[in-house]
């Protein structure tokens, strides 16, 4: 019995699954054999901080002006 390969080159789409910690190991495999990859949250977040700006130009009030128009709808 031979497998066939699957053409991968369609859209992807981001999905978040919560599983048990103990089938992890069987999902990431899983995912494997079927190409796709696997990231934890924890790993988006990290990259996220990680690649994020690091000298802004911006003074605390700016930064607090933008907080309140977008908590208070004042924009």
């Amino acid at each position: 019995m031979s497998t066939a390969t699957l053409k991968r080159d369609t859209a992807c789409e981001n999905v978040f699954v919560k599983i048990p910690q103990s089938d992890m190991d069987f999902f990431q495999l899983f995912s494997e054999k079927m190409g796709w990859s696997v990231e934890k949250k924890q790993n988006i977040w990290d990259n996220y901080i990680l690649n994020s700006p690091k000298n802004i130009d911006l003074t605390d009030e700016e930064i607090m002006e933008e907080v309140r128009s977008v908590r208070y709808g004042k924009v």
